[in-house]
């Protein structure tokens, strides 16, 4: 049963004043820590006695604070979001700490997403990836009837598991190379299965993937690390289907080309 009394926390926060500077981690004390209280929660007191003595407060990324829009980018003791399964950084609560443990805070760490200040990072290249390709353009008017498209519920329910992602970048930050195949693949997997989004499967996938490499993201090894640290339990299953489309629109764009049916 988790205690109930109130914690003391040795924190080792990551504080960097701008991309262009040198950071290190600080050590700090913080004392009257709730376990009721979120990570982001513990943050905020340790901020206020920050500015109570006149020093600059931690910078960090969040939102929500519910688990849905994905700014809350931490690396907790070495785990995106604190590697807790299926949780944000903003879900973490303190409860699952003990009183006088040492927790060791950082941004999210890749060559695509460089640090802002302190625990925030510039991410605009995953909206980059996304306005790459992620939507379906065609206007389709009023929304249809429900039925009106046929879809099986597996197919249905699959292309729903991967529109799950939130787009956190912790993906990123776990894989070993830096790669944010996770979060595209999801994006590409989520249109190539439903009819909706198959007339523009093939500039899609070339648009994301090219972007993608373009922005310094790395190549994905199949680590897996990326699935075992996604809040949302997004399946690697999806980087499958995202080279299958990339291959498929590879060759088909290809032989337009030839025919003279591209530009």
């Amino acid at each position: 049963m988790a205690s109930t009394e109130n914690m003391a926390l040795n924190l080792k926060i990551w504080r960097q004043k701008n991309c262009s500077s040198e950071g290190k981690l600080v050590d700090y004390r913080v004392e009257n820590v709730s376990p009721e209280q979120s990570f982001l929660e513990m943050i905020d007191v340790l901020n206020e006695q920050l500015v109570r003595k006149g020093e600059d407060p931690i910078a960090f990324d969040h939102d929500c604070r519910e688990g849905i829009c994905g700014m809350c980018s931490m690396v907790i003791d070495g785990k995106a979001h604190g590697g807790f399964k299926n949780t944000t950084t903003c879900q973490v609560h303190m409860r699952l700490y003990k009183d006088g443990d040492t927790i060791v805070i950082e941004p999210f760490r890749a060559s695509a997403f460089p640090v802002i200040k302190d625990l925030t990072v510039d991410r605009t290249s995953i909206d980059k990836v996304m306005a790459a390709g992620g939507y379906v353009s065609a206007n389709t008017g009023n929304a249809p009837d429900g039925n009106a498209i046929p879809i099986p519920k597996p197919v249905a329910d699959e292309a729903m598991d991967a529109a799950a992602c939130i787009g956190c970048g912790a993906c990123v930050a776990s894989c070993p190379n830096g790669s944010g195949m996770l979060f595209m693949s999801a994006k590409i997997s989520q249109l190539a299965l439903l009819p909706q989004g198959k007339p523009e499967a093939p500039r899609r996938a070339l648009n994301m993937v090219y972007t993608h490499d373009s922005l310094g993201f790395g190549n994905c090894s199949t680590h897996g690390e990326c699935e075992a640290t996604c809040p949302k339990g997004i399946s690697i299953e999806h980087i499958s289907r995202t080279n299958r489309e990339y291959v498929k629109a590879a060759f088909t764009y290809h032989e337009k080309k030839n025919a003279g049916g591209a530009s």
